[in-house]
């Protein structure tokens, strides 16, 4: 089935996944985990609704008690998961068409294609056998109990005023209640939650998705902007000149606040981040650990490591303090601290982080990606070569990942040097063995 990611499920409703997969999943599911009790969640999508109602009667089908939470967040999911298994019906950043399940532990331990998902697919096409109980429903309110979690990281906030873009997502569900507990002034953009995502879609990654936010945070003078995915797992930052931030370098500042917190501590940093990532941990007392790519790889790196947090590219943020998940409200309010409590303004803060020159991620449709990857590792073979994800390989003044996406049928390239004509002309010089 080609719906089974390496860490979750996806797929366009209803042609690769439908209402029926749902019930059939989630029965597997019920035998894969000898689940007597599942917490599920859903998100704003329009097929959110069907697949939830099939996939809830799976589990009561199959004899497992369920506690539904109903319409959230994904981090309001991961924080329900304290408290047993979980499931979230999510196609997270992806377009409207799409949706899909993220299957979790108690603790928020995701099933990965390597932790469970394989073996749960393999089940499903066995249909497993009808339980003669029958469970039941419950329907379980955590929004209050999840805001006094996520506040509990405001430290050092005084008058800020922030620009939260929602997306017609998830992210107004519990902003607000998080903004009034914490003393956060907060300017709302597209928080009516939409399935049809009529604002600027479920991805802000998209070119041009944030520039009504970028506007927003101009004309009204506020100190930063942040632009959430669909499920409010991944957030985006926006300085008070309407810039936007390079996640990664939302990493370092997050790692400066909790190393001063936690002396000497691990963080993660994931292999596309910038050299200056890596040196302003090790500068601040910190030691940086590298990893790959997906939430799934990350959060059992952390655990195997004992990091206390770890920053994606993507716009992911994990904290062990969070059962090891992502979490883009904490980071929200880690950020407000940090600015508000400076007196700088968010560009300062990010400057001195500015040092090299990234090329940002950059996606190619490929035939065979696994030759591709296999010529630039053969091509650039005097470099210092990593195979953790994809290939990375390091020189004295630039490097480079190119990796398979997890998601898509894409191939991703991050290049990263000393100096702009060095990166200028060594993203053409691959881009140009890309395409050949």
């Amino acid at each position: 089935m080609g719906v089974f990611k390496a860490y979750d499920i996806r797929g366009i409703y209803p042609s690769e996944l439908n209402d029926g997969f749902a019930y059939t999943l989630a029965r597997a599911l019920v035998v894969f985990l000898k689940a007597k009790k599942l917490i599920v969640g859903r998100d704003v999508r329009n097929s959110s609704a069907a697949l939830h109602s099939r996939f809830v009667q799976g589990l009561v089908d199959q004899g497992c008690d369920v506690e539904d939470i109903g319409v959230c967040s994904t981090n309001m999911l991961y924080y329900a998961s304290r408290k047993g298994d979980a499931a979230m019906i999510t196609a997270s950043h992806t377009p409207k068409e799409y949706n899909g399940f993220k299957l979790c532990r108690k603790g928020a331990i995701p099933i990965g294609s390597d932790s469970g998902l394989k073996d749960i697919e393999k089940s499903m096409v066995g249909n497993p056998k009808q339980s003669a109980k029958k469970g039941t429903v419950r329907q379980v309110d955590i929004l209050d109990e999840f805001v006094e979690d996520v506040a509990a990281y405001a430290h050092g906030i005084g008058k800020i005023k922030i620009v939260v873009d929602a997306g017609n997502g998830a992210a107004s569900i519990a902003i607000e209640k998080i903004a009034k507990s914490t003393g956060i002034e907060i300017v709302p953009l597209y928080f009516e939650p939409d399935g049809n995502f009529p604002g600027r879609g479920p991805n802000p990654l998209v070119e041009g998705a944030t520039d009504s936010l970028k506007k927003k945070v101009l004309s009204t003078n506020a100190d930063f902007g942040v632009a959430y995915d669909a499920d409010c797992d991944r957030v985006f930052f926006i300085d008070e000149k309407g810039e936007q931030i390079a996640a990664d370098l939302i990493t370092a500042l997050i790692a400066e606040q909790l190393l001063k917190k936690n002396p000497e501590s691990t963080i993660l940093y994931d292999l596309r981040s910038s050299w200056s990532v890596k040196e302003q941990i090790a500068a601040l007392g910190g030691k940086a650990v590298v990893t790959r790519v997906g939430h799934s790889f990350i959060k059992e790196k952390m655990r195997q490591t004992n990091a206390i947090f770890a920053g994606e590219l993507s716009g992911h943020y994990y904290y062990a303090s969070n059962s090891y998940a992502d979490s883009g409200d904490i980071t929200l309010v880690l950020m407000a601290g940090l600015v508000s409590s400076s007196g700088r303004k968010l560009s300062e803060l990010v400057k001195p982080l500015k040092k090299y020159y990234p090329s940002g991620e950059i996606n190619f449709e490929v035939k065979d990606k696994d030759a591709k990857i296999a010529q630039l590792k053969n091509e650039y073979r005097d470099g210092k070569i990593s195979e953790l994800d994809g290939v990375s390989v390091e020189f004295s003044d630039w490097w480079f990942n190119v990796r398979p996406s997890n998601t898509e049928p894409l191939l991703r390239l991050n290049v990263e040097a000393r100096n702009k004509k060095e990166l200028e002309r060594r993203l053409k010089e691959i881009t140009g063995l890309i395409k050949e």
